[in-house]
């Protein structure tokens, strides 16, 4: 066999994320048919780890959704909102503001509450928004990875509900991480993907569904086909995607959710996420003129956001970014438009840690170490 055609780094971006040896070994496992009895020996364990990581109530359903996590997203928006009702998109940053984006393509009444980058939204701007534009329903970005904030979706979804909206969740960047919240929250769909936090490739995005968004989605018409929840539906019931799935990465979906069930453990996963966390910001916090980006107490445990000294530019941190590439890493030297526009109004750019999936805190403290070392020489 050739060796690879292109050098391997350690990446510590915000997706995609490294992916362990004994995971990629096992996309050389031999293909199946996905409508052969032989699938379902791979996808009832991946449905039944999914649930246990999501901690998922009883009558919520699970679907696969061939594509990423916008795919579920946009799944949500054409499946949950009805002709004549409202959106409301709760934004933090550019994926809440990509989740708005997608409503308003798709011909949705979409509206827009905007909290300022690197705040959490609050439970009484999100009732204002809902008093003042009476949405069906409401979409909230879990963490959001442009900032590194987490919100509180328990408390947001609760205050949803009560108001008598569906509640939608992006958690793209977080599940796999740390808790869904989907059973406190009364959440109806949550929408995530595999190439995160759970330490896998890209190639399905995921949708967690309560029995009140089966029932909503009976009600709209347009959902399209593969955004279609019901149509998954069925094939779901037989530990089955709509269409024909990439099955190397059904293969290692299947050992990498064992993996994390019944070896690390879903606990143990989450602690160590919160431990990298600390682990960061303590690394920050040790260096001159640097800065946590993110709102205490909504910091996120899988990507930690940096605000650069005074004079640094965005242009600096892609050479940051190429002087640890020379190094074995891959380094995130923030999202672009989001710099761009902080540099247009004066304000300091940020990059991005990304310490999410099976980053062990080695892993981690090497790769800190390496950039302490750049950054001294800046």
């Amino acid at each position: 066999m050739p060796d690879a055609p292109f050098p391997e780094y350690t990446l510590f971006i915000t997706g995609p994320t490294y992916v362990r040896p004994e995971v990629r070994a096992a996309g050389a496992w031999p293909e199946y048919g996905h409508r052969d009895r032989e699938n379902a020996k791979r996808f009832e364990p991946i449905f039944a780890d999914l649930a246990a990581i999501a901690a998922l109530p009883d009558d919520y359903r699970t679907i696969l959704f061939l594509g990423s996590g916008s795919t579920a997203m946009e799944a949500a928006v054409r499946s949950l909102v009805a002709d004549g009702e409202t959106i409301l998109h709760v934004s933090m940053g550019a994926f809440g503001d990509l989740w708005h984006k997608i409503s308003l393509e798709n011909g949705k009444k979409a509206v827009l509450l905007a909290v300022e980058p690197g705040r959490a939204a609050t439970v009484e701007a999100v009732e204002a928004a809902m008093d003042a534009h009476k949405p069906a329903v409401v979409a909230v970005t879990h963490n959001e990875t442009s900032t590194g904030v987490t919100n509180d979706v328990v408390a947001l979804g609760r205050a949803i509900k009560a108001r008598g909206a569906l509640a939608v969740v992006d958690g793209v960047s977080i599940f796999g991480g740390a808790p869904s919240g989907i059973a406190a929250s009364g959440c109806d769909m949550y929408c995530t993907a595999t190439q995160k936090s759970l330490g896998l490739n890209a190639g399905f995005g995921i949708g967690f569904v309560s029995p009140a968004a089966i029932d909503k989605a009976h009600h709209v018409t347009a959902r399209g086909h593969a955004s279609d929840i019901l149509a998954h539906l069925g094939r779901a019931a037989k530990f089955q995607t709509q269409s024909t799935p990439n099955v190397s990465l059904g293969n290692q979906m299947w050992l990498q959710l064992e993996y994390i069930v019944k070896e690390e453990g879903i606990e143990a996963r989450f602690s160590r996420h919160i431990a990298m966390r600390e682990q960061t910001e303590a690394f920050v916090r040790s260096l001159p003129g640097y800065g946590l980006f993110a709102e205490e107490g909504h910091r996120s445990p899988t990507v930690t956001t940096v605000v650069v000294p005074g004079g640094m530019t965005f242009f600096d941190l892609k050479a940051v970014k190429e002087a640890m590439r020379a190094k074995g890493y891959l380094f995130d030297p923030g999202y672009a438009k989001l710099n761009e526009d902080f540099e247009a109004v004066g304000k300091r750019p940020i990059f991005r840690i990304g310490h999410m999936g099976d980053i062990t805190p080695a892993m981690l403290q090497g790769f800190l170490d390496a950039l302490g070392e750049v950054l001294s020489k800046r």
